[in-house]
This record gives structure tokens, sequence and C-alpha cells, in this order.
């Protein structure tokens, strides 16, 4: 069993915007929350890509990466993630490069190779689509190249970012970037939050397929949760089923702003997109404190994470907050 004392909690943010709401609403509301979260004591603050989404704010992840280090102190912040095939890799070479100069030893890039986005938007960001997911294990060995000292004349370099120590993570929701990650000796976190279909063959193949490197010596797994944490259980599934009514919007191809929470999903969603959404969303922890903590603990136990990365689409800012400070409170040997 994994020693509950060396889990460090991080936090996943999509920086959501809420109906009627704006992105500026929503951006300052993720720098209240990574503020509040590093006096609470969570190790890093993570930031999506996504594109074309009416209800998501972190677009230009890099641009909110920096705003939120520039605006906390000792929390690591990064990306979770890059989607690596909407970019070019040099390109994102100076651009996290950058972002360790200013905030040197605090940032995180994790990558990921879907294009967090449409067909018609991915082809928009990228003007062709001849580079598919296919094409990630190249795209991420050329980043690396350029954040390695330079050797000799390169005719290509990224400046700032060559001989920086910047963490590279792979990021994943099914076996492919398990794999490679174990394969190269990366850290690994896995999309629990929104496919634990796959999260423990993942895990056990990325575990598996691990080689020490000059990264880790041992597999590292960060895994993603969804947590609803409230004074009474009531409460905590009442704010749940904002993400709920996200997720059912999703799925009916009408992405939206983040709704406010209803009192029943029932008459909602018909019988089939229930048991879809639910699927979807069932690495989710959901009570009152002390539900809070047994869950906790029985989800480590379960995935062996070495990291909970915590996902928390909650309407009201200030249960949003609550939610978080329950999980510092009830778990604070993983804060570290």
């Amino acid at each position: 069993m994994t020693s509950s004392v060396n889990i460090p909690f991080s936090i996943l943010d999509l920086a959501p915007i809420q109906v009627n709401g704006t992105p500026a609403d929503a951006l300052h509301r993720t720098l209240d929350l990574a503020q509040h979260a590093e006096k609470w004591g969570y190790h890093r603050y993570w930031l999506a890509e996504h594109h074309s989404m009416p209800g998501i704010a972190s677009a230009a992840t890099s641009v909110v990466i920096g705003y939120v280090a520039g605006g906390t102190s000792t929390m690591r912040v990064g990306s979770g993630g890059i989607m690596l095939s909407n970019h070019a890799p040099l390109v994102i070479a100076e651009q996290f490069g950058t972002l360790e100069s200013l905030y040197p030893g605090r940032i995180d890039l994790g990558l990921g190779r879907a294009p967090g986005s449409n067909q018609a938007t991915a082809h928009a960001l990228r003007r062709n689509l001849q580079n598919p997911g296919e094409e990630f294990p190249e795209q991420l060995a050329e980043l690396r190249s350029y954040l390695q000292p330079r050797i000799g004349d390169a005719p290509v370099r990224a400046i700032p970012g060559e001989g920086l120590k910047i963490p590279i993570w792979l990021l994943g929701s099914s076996d492919f970037s398990a794999q490679l990650a174990g394969y190269l000796g990366l850290p690994f976190a896995f999309a629990g939050q929104f496919s634990p279909a796959y999260m423990l063959k993942a895990l056990a193949l990325y575990r598996q397929r691990f080689e020490p490197s000059d990264v880790l010596d041992a597999p590292y797994a960060m895994v993603g949760v969804n947590v609803f944490a409230a004074d009474t259980e009531q409460e905590a599934r009442y704010i749940s089923t904002s993400q709920q009514q996200m997720h059912l919007n999703l799925q009916r191809g009408i992405p939206g702003q983040m709704p406010p929470p209803v009192d029943s999903m029932e008459g909602l969603w018909q019988p089939h997109e229930k048991a879809s959404v639910e699927a979807t969303l069932r690495a989710s922890i959901i009570g009152d404190p002390a539900m809070v903590k047994q869950q906790l603990q029985a989800f480590i136990d379960t995935t062996q994470a070495n990291e909970l990365i915590i996902n928390s689409m909650i309407f009201d800012h200030t249960a949003r907050l609550r939610s978080y400070e329950i999980v510092a409170d009830v778990w604070p040997a993983g804060n570290r």
C-alpha cells in the first residue's frame, strides 16, 4: 500500500467560464484559487489546453501559466497539458524556456498528443492535418533536443530554452503515452478524471514498460481525479451537477459555459446519457470531509498513485475554494 505521507496533491484547472460570465472573470478566479492553493500546501497547479470551448478560458495555456506563476511564489505551475500536435516543438521550447527563465525551478511541461479540439479547429491551429498524434514521439524528441545544452553549431536553437532543466511529463487517457513515458523513463500523468475505464491498465503498462533514465530511477505516476467536497454530502452532490451538465452537453455536441448546479439531474438526461456521463466521471470523489478522506485513501490504494491531481469544476467560486480547502484539511500529509 502506498503511504499517504508521501502523496502530494496538486490541482488541474481549465479556467471554467460560467454561464453569463466572461473569460476575464474565469482567469481572475484561476489566480485566486492558485493563491489559496499555495497557502493550503498544494504541490503544483496545472492548466489545460482546449480550443473552441465556450466554457474554458485556458486556450493560451502558456500565457495563463505565466499569469499564475507571476501571482504565486513557491508552488510549481505548468501545463496539463500542452497539446503538442497543435504546435511547432520549437515554439513550445521557447515559450517554456521563457517561463522557466522568469520563474526558475517552478515550471512543468506536461504534453499530450490529442488536439484538444474538433477537426475544424485543429486545422485552423495547424493549417494542415499532416501531423496527427502518431507523430507525437518524433515531435517529443525534437522538443527535447531543443532543451538540451548546446552541442556544436546547431542551426536551430531555442533561446530561451536550451540547457534549462524543465521537467517534461507525458499525459494520457489511454495506453499510448503510458507506454512511451515508460520507455523514455519520464513521469506520467493519467487523465482519470474523464477516462477511468483505461486508468488501471494504463498505469500498469507504464510501470511494466518503465526504464530508468537520467530523469527518473523509478516510475512516477500522477493520477487525475474529480473531487467535490462540502460540509455536507447533500451540498457536495449538489455542486457536482455543474460538471455533469457540462459533460452531458459535450456528449450532445453542444459544449457551453459552466451552468449553475441543480437539485437533480433527473429530467435533464435520458437513461443512456446518464449511464455515459456517470461512466465518464466514475473517478469522482463526492461527499463531506469524512467521506472524502475515506474515498481519497481508497483511490490511492487502488491506483498506487505517487501523486493526485484534482479537478473540481464547481460553479460557485466560494464553494470551489471550500472544496479544495476541505481536501487540504483532511489530507494534510499529502500537501508537502
